[in-house]
């Protein structure tokens, strides 16, 4: 233990030092504390400002989404999403009327008996996020898809309404900002 004799030291007794020495001033350590606690106030306040997860907009459409969700009526037809990536030919996503997104698969179109609404307007890829109220039934097979190198059920179409052209985001791009085309060029997104 250092003791120093300069500066009168006792134990029991504040540090006392001869005018013009170096010492310790006196500091409350509940001064000290508060000083910290508002510090770490402030740092943690800065860094959970800067981690939102979600913009206030599109955390309101999402909210508004899993209500109309909920409130679709049972019936004899699929919700798709058209998930348009010009190096692929899969559709979309679609699920079934009351189910999340997250339970959606990505299908193949068979278009035998109804064109797909961007093919009949040859403007291919135009519609892409619009969802639709799809009329049809899946095959029970599955379509190779080759530049994803995948497998996907096969979705005959026998009809469809246009629900949406800016419908609530699904995709996580979507909800985090929008990625620029090329980085997502080869990325094949699943709905959230």
């Amino acid at each position: 233990m250092f003791r120093s004799a300069a500066c009168g030291y006792k134990p029991a007794s504040p540090v006392i030092c001869a005018p013009g020495e170096a010492a310790i001033k006196d500091v409350s350590i509940q001064a000290m504390r508060r000083a910290v606690y508002f510090l770490n106030l402030l740092v943690g306040t800065i860094f959970l400002a800067g981690c939102e997860t979600m913009p206030q907009g599109i955390h309101q459409a999402r909210v508004e989404m899993v209500q109309h969700i909920a409130a679709e009526p049972a019936g004899d037809y699929f919700i798709g999403r058209r998930y348009y990536k010009a190096d692929f030919k899969f559709w979309g996503y679609i699920r079934r009327p009351g189910q999340p997104w997250s339970t959606a698969q990505l299908v193949m179109l068979n278009e035998k008996e109804k064109l797909a609404p961007d093919r009949e307007r040859l403007e291919f890829g135009s519609d892409n996020n619009y969802e639709y109220k799809l009329y049809g039934s899946f095959s029970g097979q599955t379509v190779y898809e080759p530049a994803s190198n995948g497998f996907y059920p096969e979705f005959i179409l026998k009809g469809y309404e246009l629900i949406s052209t800016n419908p609530g985001p699904i995709f996580r791009s979507q909800i985090q900002g929008r990625p620029t085309p090329t980085e997502l060029r080869y990325t094949v997104e699943k709905p959230e």
